[in-house]
């Protein structure tokens, strides 16, 4: 049974009956509200993707542009394959959907990610998730003054000419304004 991309541009409930599982299990602390996501897919700010199997979600992401032509980057907001399903590859098959889906429909010059920066086992198997897709894990630790956790910013250039290396504060600007975007009222 082939997995397909479902990629929203808009909020629908009976998508997010299928993703919300996923999505509160995988962020059970720190995660945006369901109001906020919604409010971020109905002002353009976000888009939320679904990797679909049988009628089946297997994994969510939600994602959203910074920068400007031709310089456009994708931010990786949240991204999460269903716990049962882990392990398999899944990640980097939805992974490689969503790059290619931005390529195409929007340019986009590298992939930006957070990854929380702790020292546990479970922060280092997502430091080499993502290393292992292809993102460069930057020297940089941002610590938000709203949550305990601090960062560090990956990420996957996708252009030539475009660094093979960035600054990590510099990525943070880029994360900065889309989650200053989506917290803005109005």
């Amino acid at each position: 049974m082939k997995r397909e991309l479902v990629t929203l541009t808009h909020w629908s409930n009976e998508y997010w009956e299928r993703v919300g599982p996923i999505y509160r299990q995988a962020f059970p602390s720190g995660a945006k509200p369901e109001g906020l996501l919604k409010n971020m897919l109905e002002k353009g700010i976000a888009v939320m993707h679904i990797l679909m199997r049988g009628g089946e979600a297997e994994a969510m992401a939600v994602t959203g542009l910074a920068g400007s032509e031709p310089d456009t980057k994708l931010i990786i907001d949240y991204m999460a394959v269903r716990a049962d399903l882990r392990g398999q590859g899944i990640g980097s098959l939805f992974l490689g959907k969503i790059r290619d889906w931005a390529v195409r429909e929007h340019g986009i010059s590298a992939i930006i990610i957070e990854v929380e920066a702790g020292d546990t086992a479970v922060h280092e198997e997502r430091f080499h998730f993502w290393e292992r897709c292809g993102f460069i894990r930057t020297a940089y630790v941002h610590q938000y003054i709203w949550v305990p956790e601090p960062y560090t910013a990956m990420v996957l250039p996708l252009k030539a000419g475009v660094p093979a290396s960035y600054d990590g504060r510099s990525l943070f600007r880029f994360i900065e304004s889309f989650h200053k975007r989506a917290y803005r009222r109005g």
